[in-house]
């Protein structure tokens, strides 16, 4: 409330609602500079909202799709980022490639934007926001498939640790978060998944998976099944214990001062890393016998 870029006040244009935005920007006043509230009409408001979220999204689509092309051409995302934030017409936020967005707002607002288009029969206007949640998916399946094509034989009874359940860090908070879509994924590829976060407990982290699978139409015992093969630890090393890979998930800084000495030791064979923060030293840790891949980095 009180860092607010802007509050946005939308009404009706009669008398009675232009009292009732006028009592509410007499209350906002108070605690927020005049020149930081807006009025507007109602659909201004609501589209306001809508497409901020989607623009928003849409940035981390958009060098979510360059992190691939990095990866074919030899390009490092984070150079590509540097570079193309410090033009000041486009800034650096949001401009970190990663697994994929998450969280309550960016795929419901722009799919919220979707429905308005279609409804008003402008179907290229709703296929181009589409992308920009087909693009997120994308990125999270791409992540997936490269755990999955590491392992020559499948990926059936492989130890696979997935560090990060919420949708970014300092929440535990895990609406729309990648990992849930990975760790179905990995399930029904047949592996044994550990799961560590820091602030996501363990039964929000079975009930995102569960409400996933419920959605695929699998039956109760199938899913049962699928969640005898899921594994919520309490600590990082615990969760990459006799595994075969680790999957960053999260942004958390407690995974950019992992102990990579100590997980050497405690991993089963393989020795695999997949960074989906690009928060891992990449260089150093192939030196320790390691073989990583970080999103947007070839």
């Amino acid at each position: 409330m009180f860092k607010s870029d802007r509050v946005l006040i939308g009404g009706e244009k009669t008398l009675k609602g232009n009292e009732a935005v006028n009592h509410l920007v007499e209350i906002y006043n108070n605690w927020i500079p005049i020149d930081k509230i807006y009025t507007t009409n109602v659909w201004s408001s609501e589209l306001s909202k809508l497409v901020s979220n989607a623009m928003l999204a849409q940035r981390v689509s958009s060098i979510n799709s360059i992190s691939a092309l990095c990866e074919k051409t030899g390009a490092d995302i984070n150079e590509v980022s540097k570079a193309v934030g410090l033009d000041s017409r486009i800034g650096p936020n949001f401009l970190n490639s990663s697994i994929g967005f998450g969280g309550s707002c960016f795929k419901k607002d722009i799919l919220n934007l979707v429905y308005i288009a279609r409804h008003y029969d402008l179907n290229e206007v709703a296929e181009y926001w589409e992308g920009v949640v087909n693009m997120n998916n994308y990125q999270t399946e791409r992540f997936a498939k490269k755990i999955i094509d590491s392992f020559n034989s499948g990926i059936n009874n492989k130890v696979i640790a997935i560090l990060g359940w919420s949708f970014k860090k300092n929440t535990n908070d895990s609406r729309e978060s990648p990992s849930i879509y990975l760790a179905k994924k990995l399930l029904y590829g047949g592996a044994i998944i550990n799961v560590y976060d820091p602030m996501v407990n363990k039964s929000r982290i079975i009930s995102d998976i569960k409400n996933l699978l419920i959605d695929d139409g699998n039956s109760t015992k199938q899913i049962d099944d699928f969640l005898k093969r899921l594994n919520i630890c309490d600590t990082l090393y615990k969760s990459v214990d006799k595994s075969n890979a680790i999957s960053i998930c999260t942004e958390w800084d407690e995974f950019k001062d992992i102990d990579w000495h100590k997980v050497k030791k405690l991993m089963n064979k393989y020795l695999l890393v997949f960074d989906g923060r690009n928060i891992v030293d990449k260089e150093r840790i192939d030196e320790l016998g390691f073989t990583s891949y970080v999103i947007g980095q070839s």
